[in-house]
């Protein structure tokens, strides 16, 4: 580790999410003077997160690319944990996969098949699941699941805790934070410039091809008469749509990314995908009923046509770390990775070939 302000210069970063910081910190350990400029909570979505790193649970068929950025930014979350000196922030290290018909169990095999082919060496195992198996290992899920898989080394991590240890990490470093939305890069006379505003990176670099995709999460507190939460991350398909159960240490986040928005305030949930999150995740797991619902948010995640995040020099004074999709927390630490090499002149021809691996335009 370099301390900050060892001469490399100044930097701003825009967005002040879990890749802005997740940046921010290793350009500061690398020695630049960083300043974070957020432009608050609602246009974070990683404040919106269940947090599960599903190098596994994210890979889809047609996405090998992005499957394998994953599984290469998954391996480097524990050093990344280390450095943040909060364990608590890891809420489960293994993920259960379940199914609650014989269609969608059809689908889970489908989805096991491709990442067996394309990672056997994934860093988690992935192995197949019978009805008993699941109640044996969450005994209050529900009866009516047929079966699915167990993904041994599959992370969750509390989302808005990693938030705070990265802004404190950073602080520590002597990274300044700005609580303020910047209009255009010509306003900042720093050396350097990252952009890691999420959708918000339109509005300073008009090239990127982002659209967002809306993802609804519940906020679910126990209280003394409420049944235990999983010990697993717990992911489902419920007659065709994915939810997922991750615990916390006062409860369960419950969520999914389900659709585009097609109107209205994406940052707002609608009632229709309320609705189908609670009865979903009551399906998978009864006693949620006796969990308080302490919140209901929305966020729109950044994606891209091809879904591989935008990571490269844009500028001689510019580079863009954007279009993370659903994946913001399970690529940050190879986001941040890649734009400092990207910052570092000495470095650039190394980190042209990940920018070119993940999507740099």
């Amino acid at each position: 580790m370099v301390s900050a302000g060892s001469g490399r210069g100044t930097l701003a970063v825009i967005g002040g999410g879990v890749i802005g910081l997740t940046c921010a910190l290793a350009a500061a350990d690398a020695g630049w003077r960083v300043r974070v400029f957020d432009a608050g909570p609602a246009e974070r979505a990683s404040q919106v997160a269940g947090g599960m790193l599903g190098s596994l649970g994210e890979g889809h068929p047609g996405e090998d690319r992005l499957l394998a950025l994953s599984v290469d930014s998954v391996k480097r979350w524990p050093a990344l944990v280390d450095r943040l000196g909060d364990p608590s922030i890891v809420t489960a290290t293994d993920s259960l996969f379940v199914a609650s018909t014989a269609a969608d169990a059809e689908r889970l095999d489908h989805l096991a098949r491709f990442v067996w082919a394309q990672q056997p060496s994934a860093g988690a195992t992935l192995n197949h699941v019978s009805a008993r198996d699941i109640r044996a290992m969450e005994p209050m899920l529900g009866t009516r699941l047929v079966g699915g898989y167990r993904a041994e080394g599959e992370w969750a991590l509390d989302n808005r805790r990693l938030l705070t240890q990265l802004r404190r990490a950073g602080g520590e470093l002597g990274v300044e934070y700005l609580d303020t939305r910047v209009a255009t890069r010509a306003e900042l006379p720093d050396d350097q410039v990252v952009l890691a505003a999420g959708l918000g990176t339109n509005a300073l670099w008009p090239a990127a091809d982002l659209y967002g995709a809306k993802g609804e999460v519940l906020r679910l507190h126990r209280t003394r008469w409420s049944v235990p939460p999983p010990r697993h991350v717990v992911r489902a398909v419920v007659g065709g749509r994915n939810v997922y159960l991750v615990p916390r240490a006062d409860g369960i986040v419950v969520g999914a990314t389900q659709y585009e928005p097609q109107s209205g305030n994406g940052t707002v949930p609608e009632v229709g995908g309320v609705a189908d999150l609670l009865a979903d995740a009551i399906e998978v797991m009864p006693g949620l009923r006796t969990y308080e619902l302490v919140e209901a948010g929305a966020g729109l995640r950044p994606c891209t046509p091809d879904a591989l995040p935008i990571i490269s020099r844009v500028d001689d004074r510019t580079v863009i770390a954007t279009g993370h999709g659903r994946n913001g927390i399970v690529l940050a630490p190879v986001t941040a990775d890649a734009v400092v090499r990207l910052l570092d002149d000495a470095g650039a021809d190394a980190a042209a070939g990940i920018a070119a691996e993940v999507g740099g335009r």
